[in-house]
């Protein structure tokens, strides 16, 4: 495991309880979690405590190729932080900060996989997160 984390952020003009909803439950969650239009997220469960597992299944839209996204929660304080470990042993941290203008920003810092370079994973995570942006702002 490397020593060094990534990073990405968006701000949301949505509150925090709003972004927090969004985020964690999985009729949304399949809505948003893809990095590209040519990949979909057919389903997702979330159990949202403290030793509960997440797996969303993130598939090429055309059939070519997909792969489970899962973890177990490690911490999570509601509307504020959620922790996790990822089944490769990688840390995430989830922070939500309420911000003074009624807006939320949304940050992920995680630790980089091995297998793909860093601006790579980087964008792709960003590229999650903006589509996340793109669907709460839709409502």
């Amino acid at each position: 495991m490397t020593s060094q984390t990534l990073d990405a952020e968006i701000v949301l003009n949505k509150s925090v309880e709003c972004t927090w909803n969004f985020y964690t439950k999985p009729e949304h969650i399949t809505k948003w979690n893809t990095a590209s239009e040519t990949w979909h997220c057919p389903s997702a469960s979330n159990d949202l405590r403290v030793g509960g597992q997440f797996i969303s299944r993130l598939e090429a839209k055309d059939g070519s190729m997909g792969f489970d996204f899962e973890g177990v929660y490690d911490e999570i304080s509601q509307f504020q932080l959620i922790k996790y470990t990822m089944t490769d042993g990688r840390n995430v941290t989830t922070t939500f900060t309420q911000n003074s203008d009624q807006t939320t920003t949304l940050r992920n810092v995680y630790d980089p996989d091995t297998k793909y370079p860093l601006e790579f994973q980087k964008q792709g995570n960003q590229c999650i997160l903006n589509s996340f942006k793109k669907y709460v702002e839709s409502f």
